[in-house]
């Protein structure tokens, strides 16, 4: 008789017990993996988003400067020309001018509006992509 034997054995409750806690351990550490993944692409839409913001803020801001200081210098010395060249009041002149420098500066406010507008600050792929991950990790346990 041989003291060799090759059949298999069947699972004993010990063996069972072995691999439910290894296939549970290994749930718990993918989820784990899958949650740190998700918080950093959350992250990273995140500071994507603060520079879209930052970048169109900036656009506001200097579209603001550029109309007051072209507002207060222009305003002026067309005014002076209108005066003195058209024959025209020197209110006259201020009004013309006036006008069409907070035109050019509400273009340039508008532009910057425009573009915070063209995008959404809130990293919504992320945030659906993490609740669906928390809404199958619910389920599973």
């Amino acid at each position: 008789m041989s003291t060799c034997d090759t059949t298999t054995r069947p699972a004993t409750v010990a063996d069972a017990g072995t691999s439910v806690t290894a296939l549970v351990t290994g749930i718990v550490n993918d989820a784990q993996e899958l949650m740190k993944q998700q918080f950093a692409l959350f992250r990273h839409e995140v500071k994507t988003d603060l520079r879209k913001t930052t970048n169109a803020v900036l656009l506001l801001a200097v579209g603001a400067v550029v109309a007051f200081v072209g507002v207060v210098h222009l305003t002026t010395m067309l005014a002076y020309l209108l005066h003195e060249r058209a024959g025209l009041e020197l209110w006259a002149g201020f009004g013309i001018v006036g006008l069409a420098l907070a035109a050019a500066g509400a273009l340039l406010l508008f532009q910057g509006k425009h573009k915070l507008t063209s995008f959404n600050p809130l990293p919504d792929e992320s945030l659906r992509e993490l609740q669906t991950t928390v809404r199958e990790i619910k389920e599973a346990l």
